[in-house]
This record gives structure tokens, sequence and C-alpha cells, in this order.
């Protein structure tokens, strides 16, 4: 696994590649290449990556860079290092808060209970509680980092009476075979392989119906791109909403030994055998839903610009960051939505 110090590393190593492959703004806006991050998240369109399915429709060069982080994809973003990348809902209310100059455009899924708060069995950890004096592994400024937050402070718990470790997803899998944390909360792949040896104590599915504070994984785009690229990011749009479908439609195919599947193994790295549950975990949202108020429609009082001033304002209040904006429709898009079928 990757130390923090060869991430920030390879950080600059995008930086420097982004710029010499894209060049300036107005070389961008004539060359017809993109730069995605991803994440180790468990999606459909992790088959789409596989069959070069963008590419195909788009007729665009694309080249993917996997990160180990929410707070890795909005520094990328930030740097120009890629132009489109993918995180939770914290890590880009913490980025469009800091005036990076993105927008959000695509909901890749409604988290439910694809994330969870495990704890290891002998920790004594039968309770949000119990974490009292403990050590718990989850990534800064994440989702789950966020929603860890959240149940200690509503179970009467103060953070700091609580060992939290920044650790990205790999580095937690690896603390936790070590035995140096009692705790994580965090997503699949590495959620199905400590809840083998551990105890799922609550879900972010039930931490959002008991606080109504939810999470969300998502796409954005940095605007400089989004301004010279209207094209591909209709066709791109049209593609994730055809792979959600795809699954939402034939679950049933979607197996251990399908080319799908094992798609989606390769690019997250979970085991093929755990991706069809992981899959059941999230809700997909279609892109008609995703246009409307409840979503990326209706400005400042849409669901997600909502979403993200509460987890800005929590998290100023954690002292994360410093500054919540008045809306959070700056940092949204509706446009491309709207078009997908």
């Amino acid at each position: 696994m990757s130390t923090r110090r060869n991430a920030l590393h390879a950080l600059s190593a995008l930086t420097l590649l982004a710029a010499s492959v894209l060049g300036s703004p107005a070389a961008q806006a004539q060359t017809r290449e993109v730069v995605i991050g991803y994440q180790d998240m468990v999606l459909p369109w992790r088959y789409a990556q596989e069959t070069q399915e963008v590419e195909k429709r788009t007729g665009y060069k694309v080249s993917y860079r996997k990160l180990g982080s929410g707070a890795e994809v909005a520094r990328a973003l930030a740097s120009g290092a890629i132009q489109i990348g993918e995180a939770g809902s914290s890590p880009f209310a913490a980025a469009i808060s800091q005036g990076v100059d993105i927008q959000v455009f695509w909901i890749l899924d409604n988290i439910h209970e694809a994330e969870a708060l495990v704890a290891r069995k002998g920790s004594g950890v039968q309770s949000v509680a119990d974490l009292k004096g403990k050590k718990i592994g989850v990534p800064f400024v994440s989702t789950t980092h966020f929603h860890t937050l959240v149940a200690l402070q509503d179970a009467g718990v103060n953070p700091k009476d609580v060992k939290i470790l920044n650790l990205r997803p790999p580095e937690i899998l690896a603390a936790w075979e070590r035995g140096d944390i009692d705790a994580t909360f965090v997503w699949d792949p590495v959620l199905a392989k400590v809840k083998q040896s551990g105890q799922q104590i609550i879900s972010s599915g039930q931490i959002a119906d008991k606080t109504g504070k939810a999470t969300f994984d998502a796409l954005a785009v940095s605007k400089a791109f989004a301004k010279d690229h209207d094209g591909f990011l209709t066709q791109f749009v049209q593609v994730l909403a055809d792979a959600d479908r795809a699954y939402t439609s034939q679950k049933a195919s979607w197996t251990a030994e399908s080319p799908q599947v094992k798609a989606v193994a390769k690019w997250s790295g979970a085991e093929a055998a755990s991706v069809p549950a992981s899959l059941a975990l999230y809700a997909f949202v279609p892109p008609a839903e995703q246009a409307g108020k409840a979503w990326l429609g209706g400005g400042k009082d849409s669901g997600v610009a909502r979403s993200l001033a509460a987890t800005a304002a929590f998290l100023k209040e954690q002292g994360t960051i410093q500054t919540v904006l008045p809306d959070y429709s700056v940092g949204l898009n509706p446009t491309w939505v709207q078009r997908a079928k």
C-alpha cells in the first residue's frame, strides 16, 4: 500500500502529467481528452470503464486515475490534475466551501447501508458510546468521517475523547489486520472484509434516518472543462445513466461470474464474490429524479445544495473547514441530467 508521502508525490506527478498532456485551458478546449479521477467505490459504471464505453460514444481519449480519498480527488480537481472526479458529499462540501471551482453534475449513489461503523470483536465496542477512549480509522473529510462525527455527537460523545485516525481505505484494512484500530467507518470493498472479523454497530442509512443528515457519492467537473466540453458531458452522463439502468433492470444477471461484476471487482479492488451484495446496499438514482428538486434541480433549495450546506455547517463546527457558503447551488449543475434519458 502507498504511504501518505508517496500519495503526495503521486498527486504531484499527476499534476505534472495533466499539465504536459492537456496544457493551458485554451489547449484543453481544442483537444478531445479528459482525465477522470475515481476511487475504489463499487459502482455499475465500472463496467463502462472496462468496455471503454465513454471513449466509444464521445470519441475522447479518456485517462483514468485512481485516487485514495475524496480529499485527494478534490485536490486533484483544484490543481487541474483531473477534470472530472468522484467523491462523497462531505469532501465536495469541503471543496466548494474552500472555493474549488467545481460543479457536482451526477449523483453516483445514495449511500444508504453501503457505509457502516464496524468494531473489532473483543474491542469492547458494542455501541457508538463505547468508542470513548478507542481508536477508529476513517478517511478524513470523507462521508464516513462526517457520519462518525454526527454519530458521536448524537451519542453524546466528545470527538476529542476518541482517537480518530486519518487513514485511507487500504490503510484502514492494513491497520485492522495488524490490530492497530478498534473500529472503522468505511465502505466496500474494505467494509466487506472488516465485517468478516468485526461487528457492525451502525450504518449511514441508520444515522441519516435518525439525524436527517444523509450522505451520497457524486461526480464533479471543473468549471473550466465544463465550459468547453458540453457535448462530452452530455454523452458521458448518458453512459452513466445507461450503466445504472443496466444494473437496476437486471440485477439477477450481475453474478460473481458475469463480465459486469468482474469489471467492478477489477476497477474497485473488491472480490467478485462480494460485489453483488455490495451493489445491493446502494440506491442508484435515475436521471429524471436527479434533475428534480430532491437532488440537483431547484437551485439553493435543491436536496443536494441543502445537504452540502448542512454538511459544511457541521464540518465548520468540528473545525474541519473555516467557511460555510450562503448558497451551495454555485457548486451544482443539473444541465446534463436534464438531457439524459
